[in-house]
């Protein structure tokens, strides 16, 4: 009978545990040894207990909580506050959680040895050459390779509807041209050269091919416009790379494909192009009327600058038509665009407003064009959207090295109301760090990118879709996309912080192990098991490849030849010139069409071309960019421990 007692006690004494733990924490049942449990209201549970002043001003700063909204009242004090307030008994809080292993992120991303980063620098060479050896041998003079079976891809003839192909693949050697400026970067000239020998000879655009206006702007376009810069730039920054009988054959080419792409601009009511071309026969008779934002948006620092080169505003005045047409849309209440709209009635058919695909190089384009072409409209409509987005799309506590709450997160919302419309975000977003870096929110911008950081150290990769709420992907291929890597370098160069160092060894080595295959790199098909498609996109090497080596290479003429570029949406060099700040005919739009306003009392503060240095304190400099609880933090919401 003892034991039957003590069996009852034991019984008892674990449904009262489990009870207090459901009713203190919400654990309740699902308490695991993981403590793997969901953030929507667990950790604020836990933020009631340390809660020792009830009556402070409520602020919401969480975006954990999903749709639904706080369920009580969060304080609006930060860690540290001038005065008195600092010798008060500080309040306790959830992230004291966090704590107690900041020394394990300290040593892990402190310092970063010069030979170590050598290593990765030559690793990053070779991952390029293997990438692009492989495809001259096997692919070339198709547009892309496939990396596991060793052959070339072109357009799938046999399904025009298959557009996740024919979108991109124009039988017009994409992987070389899209590469061309990637060789400069490392150094190799001579392949440079042979290359563009080979482009002049074999490639033409009088091709049935039916091709995304966009893909074949930033891809083949930009890569045809940037290796002619840099082949003709006087201060030859890379060394003599021109050679004898160049004849400006390069621009030739960005002409007629530019010519090729312009019956999208025509027969719309909007002046919003259609989003495919024939090469050859112009809008297809069955091409849709719809398109997204950043799918006609993105298309005015490749078309601006070749106007300015052969002057003929015809190029630049369709694009930036677009763009302002787009922009005039816009939600009156929240200031917000959606992401598809109707090219002919100007109604928005997708109304939804994020920073990922559909949404993502309209805004990078408006703050580039300005740092391009110098037009003042272009950078009032970025500090605009960028006010918006701020205002409505960002979640999490107001500063990102300080303070309580949840970390901050830019959320997609419905365009007019600036509800929350889902709970995932996509891997294209990566890029907005580095985009905030360029318009000097560097704060921000360490805060975002450690997410996206994250996620990548959970699964090797960035699932194309992340859904945050339940800490697990929603569209699960990788197609070794440079977003990530590209705000990683960018993020370096503003703060030479030795994380951002590790951050993309990382990055290198997750592609090493998970993503090479015979002949090059292939897509994770899933980014858990690791599957793969046979698949190795241009962007590879023009990108991601590039990134990589840039971060690593601290003597790269880009860095030392004391002259200013800007990266392309697709990673293409194209220095800031003033050549490209004059323009050989009148103002495309007159006061009288509609051109913007000067803002009333608003004094435009404007950004500088590649970094704010000034901007991160200097003991942060020589410390990690985000503190090792907000790090701790971040990784335990997206499921690493």
């Amino acid at each position: 009978m003892q034991w039957r007692s003590l069996v009852i006690g034991l019984v008892v004494l674990r449904l009262s545990v489990s009870c207090v733990l459901w009713l203190a924490f919400g654990l309740g049942p699902n308490l695991s040894l993981g403590f793997n449990f969901h953030l929507n209201f667990n950790l604020h549970k836990l933020d009631l207990l340390f809660r020792e002043d009830k009556d402070t001003e409520s602020k919401d700063n969480s975006w954990s909580q999903r749709i639904h909204g706080p369920k009580y009242e969060e304080t609006a004090t930060t860690c540290a506050k001038a005065g008195g307030e600092q010798t008060s008994k500080k309040k306790k809080s959830y992230l004291r959680l966090f704590d107690g292993s900041k020394d394990e992120y300290a040593r892990r991303y402190s310092a970063f040895p010069d030979a170590l980063k050598s290593q990765m620098k030559e690793m990053a060479r070779e991952m390029f050459y293997f990438g692009y050896d492989n495809y001259m041998k096997y692919a070339f003079p198709e547009d892309e390779l496939n990396p596991i079976d060793c052959e070339g891809r072109g357009p799938d003839v046999l399904n025009p509807s298959n557009i996740n192909i024919n979108d991109v693949l124009g039988n017009y050697s994409l992987t070389l041209i899209d590469a061309l400026d990637t060789l400069l970067v490392l150094g190799n000239v001579s392949e440079f050269q042979r290359a563009v020998k080979l482009v002049i000879d074999t490639v033409s655009f009088d091709k049935d091919s039916t091709v995304q206006v966009f893909e074949a702007n930033i891809r083949i376009l930009g890569g045809l416009i940037s290796a002619h810069i840099l082949l003709t730039d006087p201060k030859q920054p890379f060394g003599p790379v021109s050679f004898e009988g160049y004849d400006n054959e390069l621009l030739h080419l960005a002409h007629d494909l530019a010519v090729r792409l312009l019956p999208a601009f025509e027969h719309t009511d909007t002046g919003i192009p259609y989003p495919r071309v024939n090469l050859k026969t112009g809008v297809p008779p069955d091409s849709i009327n719809e398109t997204c934002t950043a799918g006609a948006g993105s298309l005015l620092v490749e078309f601006g600058i070749l106007s300015r080169l052969i002057g003929d505003s015809t190029f630049e005045w369709v694009a930036r038509r677009a763009v302002r047409a787009l922009w005039s849309l816009r939600s009156n209440e929240t200031g917000l665009l959606g992401n598809v709209i109707n090219i002919q009635t100007g109604q928005w058919v997708g109304k939804q407003s994020g920073l990922g695909a559909g949404m993502d190089s309209f805004y990078e384009y408006l703050l580039k064009s300005y740092i391009l072409f110098g037009e003042k409209e272009d950078y009032q409509m970025f500090q605009a959207a960028y006010e918006s987005i701020q205002n409505h799309l960002r979640r999490g506590r107001d500063s990102c090295n300080e303070g309580e709450g949840d970390p901050p997160l830019y959320v997609n919302v419905n365009m007019y109301s600036g509800e929350i419309m889902n709970t995932w975000i996509d891997s294209l977003q990566a890029f907005f760090p580095g985009l905030q870096v360029l318009n000097g929110d560097v704060d921000n911008a360490i805060c975002l990118h450690a997410f996206y950081y994250a996620i990548w150290k959970r699964f090797g990769a960035l699932p194309e879709r992340y859904n945050w709420q339940l800490q697990a992907p929603d569209v699960l291929f990788y197609p070794l996309r440079p977003e990530l890597v590209e705000s990683t370098y960018l993020l370096y160069q503003a703060t030479k912080n030795p994380f951002y160092l590790h951050v993309g060894m990382d990055i290198m080595q997750s592609l090493e192990q998970n993503t090479k295959v015979r002949c090059g790199y292939a897509t994770l098909h899933h980014v858990v098991e690791k599957s793969k498609e046979d698949r190795m996109e241009s962007f590879f090497l023009s990108e991601t490849c590039k990134y990589l080596y840039l971060l690593f290479d601290e003597d790269n003429p880009l860095h030392k030849s004391g002259h200013k570029y800007l990266f392309t949406t697709e990673g293409h060099i194209v220095p800031i010139d003033k050549r490209f700040r004059e323009k050989q005919w009148d103002d495309l739009f007159p006061c009288e069409e509609g051109a913007l306003a000067e803002p009333e009392s608003t004094h435009l503060s404007h950004p500088s071309n590649i970094s704010n240095c000034n901007r991160i304190p200097v003991e942060q400099r020589f410390a990690l960019p985000l503190k090792s609880v907000y790090m701790r933090q971040i990784d335990h919401m997206v499921g690493l421990f």
